[in-house]
């Protein structure tokens, strides 16, 4: 009680607290106060202090004129001071003279706290620890401090329950980073170390070099059909195509010893073996002498044979995938684009084949590439001559052929009668020209055969319909249910070839019709109503408010029609057209399908379709289903070609190529944040690879199943083939119903939505979104082509998602490109 009464002034009486400044302290100077201690304390002479001054802290019960003030909040000193000297001093700590506690309303309260990050809340609790000690301040209400403790268990929750929304929104970010971090793969991890530091600039040489390190080491190796006479393989294959091609005459290239590897390719691989050929002989003739260089082995030959490989992957596909990256993920940033780099030039199944068992197949595979980024940048002409060449180096482009051909005809339906049938002839003509300069050595009067003759020769050689149904085992319908039907006991050659051309045929139908159905509508819906077409004149021929409304939505028209030059004039657009999202998809399907039902398919030409896997992966995000699709077809179509890697000698390579780029691209199917049926489906697929791998190092197989583990390989890897073969169409249709291609009921709306060249603009919500829409074709080329933050604005502006995933964007119609695909692609123009 006494302690209690000195905090009242010596008269008894409680003085009337004058007004106290937040950054001043009032109290009577030393002097005066001493010389009229009757008269009380004087306030006419203030002294200011800062009000971090820890004399404001005392109480002034050491003085006669003392006053209850009450002590600075400590929140008002985190939150004012600009330095953080001040947390490791103990001023604030109360002196042996204070009587009065601290208000337990002054002790840490966090919420306050919202634009401080969480450093600053622990060196608020360094500062100001919530257990007690012989510095901290004592508290009535010793139960609220559990508030403010913090123990290596509870930390985190006990953070959530004292922050403000804002740092719980700032924390759940950090959460999320550290997640995505997490997940990512080592090439993004990689790519992120090199922006960081300053070395942006040397990623993409480093992409490019690291690929061709690798690619020289898998080199290194054993190859097709070595030390194994007296056919070897398809290493004496290619290098008996550049012996004879520099001997023989042209018209004998395709007819010249047809028993030991007679040439079987288009003319373009012929040339490109003349090429290759002419070089070497002029390094030594010997490795490419007339029948005596049969089966050489010598270390130099194997040298300049393998660097012929690499030459012309870094001459082809290297720019290819380049220009694929920085053209189909134009929109994306350049650490996307070099991911998805990265990811295609260390494919384990294209390395492996033209590396490891040699073969030149990266040069069709970066020609069809480049016929693809023609033809999403509109450089149709660019593209069919790309493509042609891709089908003079293989003939197994065609697998292809079907989509792209209807991509073509499909947007040539879509440019109208007039300019539909002006860009379908030149085309044709491209087309014609193309291969007329392919085949114009084996014309007369270039060449002695006659006409038909010269044609043929090349085409019977290409197209082998004697060999069979299938040959060794691959993972397609036919060698998966011949075990059980034994097809060629009952089924004739003739009979085989028509039943394969038939399940082809259906299984790239929906590709093929997805595309030039979408072609087709969407130029009818675009036209409806249009004031240059019949209808529109004879619509206008009504009431003067119809007549005013077409002709006020008139200049809108006319520009779009400007837009759709810019489509054939891709010098002044990107070109881009609705259908092009289809193209990839239809790639997938049409491929697989060939694969899958086509008659005479080899292991190797699992990479066909394994490019048009790249392409629907490219950009995608990993909790997507277009990349776990793409990864677990990309790693069962390396298992698929496990018996003809194992049979070259390449088992190492096998298992660290395909390991290796899993871990670039942060593949990880054991993890269990999201389960989905792909997810499960892959894994149940990969236990089911490493037992049968497992099995066959471990039992040898009977004498009379000497093929018993192949074919339970083809038995493994045809389903994984199948279903995605199922869900590519799939994706396929859920592009075509984007597009409005599902239905007529709601054509009206579709085609307002979807279709800014309409000119049915009307008022209300959907009229204005209309015009937002419309306002998309005059948007130029250099302000939203050329930058990926202006496509970002407009899709905001739009309320337009960018997709993610198999699916569609429900809002995004038009501006994707690429559905299914795991990324939006963002056109104007269009």
């Amino acid at each position: 009680m006494e302690e209690f009464l000195t905090q009242f002034p010596p008269n008894g009486t409680i003085r009337k607290k004058p007004k106290r400044l937040r950054t001043t302290s009032t109290q009577s100077d030393a002097g005066a106060g001493a010389g009229s201690a009757q008269d009380g304390p004087s306030l006419n002479t203030p002294v200011l202090r800062h009000r971090f001054s820890t004399q404001s802290m005392n109480s002034y019960a050491d003085s006669e004129t003392s006053e209850i003030h009450a002590p600075i909040p400590r929140r008002h000193h985190i939150q004012t001071t600009e330095t953080r000297h001040w947390l490791r001093s103990s001023s604030h700590s109360p002196g042996p003279s204070s009587s009065r506690d601290l208000s337990p309303l002054s002790t840490p309260n966090h919420r306050s706290l919202s634009p401080l990050r969480h450093e600053s809340f622990s060196a608020h609790q360094q500062a100001f620890p919530a257990s007690s000690s012989s510095t901290s301040f004592p508290s009535p209400l010793p139960h609220l401090h559990h508030h403010t403790r913090h123990d290596s268990t509870s930390s985190h929750n006990q953070l959530r329950h004292h922050l403000s929304f804002s740092a719980l929104v700032e924390l759940e970010k950090e959460k999320e980073k550290e997640r995505v971090e997490e997940m990512s793969g080592m090439g993004r991890r990689w790519l992120k170390w090199m922006h960081r530091n300053g070395m942006k600039e040397w990623v993409l040489g480093a992409v490019i070099g690291g690929s061709m390190w690798v690619k020289w080491c898998v080199s290194l190796g054993s190859y097709s059909g070595q030390g194994t006479p007296p056919m070897f393989g398809d290493y004496e294959a290619q290098r008996h195509w550049m012996e004879l091609t520099i001997h023989l005459p042209i018209s004998e290239w395709y007819k010249y010893d047809l028993q030991y590897w007679g040439l079987d390719y288009p003319p373009l691989t012929a040339y490109v073996s003349w090429l290759c050929g002419i070089i070497g002989n002029v390094m030594d003739s010997s490795w490419f002498a007339l029948d005596a260089s049969r089966g050489i082995e010598t270390p130099e030959s194997k040298l300049y044979m393998r660097s012929t490989v690499l030459a012309l992957d870094t001459l082809v596909y290297v720019p290819a995938v380049y220009l694929f990256t920085r053209i189909w993920l134009g929109y994306r940033s350049k650490r996307t684009q070099n991911l998805a780099m990265m990811t295609m030039l260390l494919q384990p199944s294209l390395i492996l084949i033209d590396f490891g068992h040699f073969q030149y197949n990266g040069v069709m595979l970066g020609l069809t590439l480049l016929a693809f980024t023609c033809f999403t940048r509109g450089r149709d002409l660019l593209g069919c001559i790309a493509f042609v060449l891709s089908l003079g180096f293989k003939q197994m482009s065609l697998y292809y052929a079907p989509a792209i051909g209807s991509y073509l005809i499909g947007k040539c339906l879509y440019l109208g009668v007039r300019d539909g049938t002006r860009h379908f002839i030149r085309l044709g003509v491209t087309t014609l020209l193309a291969f007329l300069l392919l085949f114009l050595p084996f014309l007369p009067p270039l060449s002695p055969v006659s006409f038909p003759t010269c044609i043929l020769d090349p085409i019977t050689r290409m197209f082998p319909f004697n060999r069979g149904l299938f040959e060794d085992k691959v993972a397609n319908f036919w060698c998966a249910s011949d075990v059980v039907l034994k097809w060629r006991k009952w089924v004739g050659k003739g009979g085989l070839v028509k039943l394969s051309g038939g399940l082809t045929v259906v299984g790239f139908l929906p590709g093929v019709v997805g595309l030039v159905r979408s072609g087709w509508m969407t130029r009818v819906r675009s036209g409806e109503g249009l004031p240059n077409t019949p209808e529109s004149k004879h619509e206008g021929d009504g009431d003067e408010g119809e007549e005013d409304e077409h002709h006020h939505d008139e200049p809108n028209h006319t520009h779009d029609d400007n837009t759709r030059h810019d489509v054939e004039s891709p010098e002044e657009g990107d070109g881009s057209i609705p259908i092009t999202s289809l193209l990839p998809h239809a790639l997938l399907t049409s491929s697989l399908s060939f694969f899958l039902f086509s008659f005479q398919v080899h292991e190797k030409t699992i990479l066909v379709p394994m490019l048009a896997v790249m392409i629907v992966m490219a950009g995608a995000s990993v909790d997507s289903a277009a990349f776990e699709w793409a990864v677990l077809v990309n790693n069962v179509g390396v298992f698929s070609m496990w018996p003809l890697l194992k049979k070259d000698g390449l088992a190492l390579q096998y298992i660290v190529v395909t390991l290796l780029w899993n871990k670039v691209i942060g593949y990880r199917p054991f993890h269990t944040d999201s389960i989905s049926l792909v997810r499960i489906l892959a894994i149940a697929v990969y236990a089911g690879m490493a037992i049968l791998h497992i099995l066959e190092l471990m039992i040898s197989p009977p004498p009379r199943y000497p093929d018993l583990f192949p074919v339970l390989n083809v038995l493994l890897s045809t389903p994984v083939f199948v279903l995605a073969w199922l869900w590519s169409i799939k994706c396929g249709i859920e592009a075509f119903w984007a597009l409005g291609g599902l239905g007529s009921s709601s054509t009206s709306s579709s085609s307002s939505t979807l279709f800014p060249t309409s000119t049915k603009l009307g008022g209300g919500v959907t009229g204005r979104r209309e015009r937002k829409l419309s306002m998309l074709s005059t948007i130029s080329e250099k302000t939203v082509d050329g930058h990926g933050e202006s496509r970002r604005e407009f899709r905001k502006s739009l309320g337009v998602g960018s997709g993610s995933g198999s699916g569609v964007g429900v809002s995004s119609g038009l501006a994707l490109n690429g559905l299914g695909s795991g990324h939006g692609r963002w056109r104007a123009g269009s």
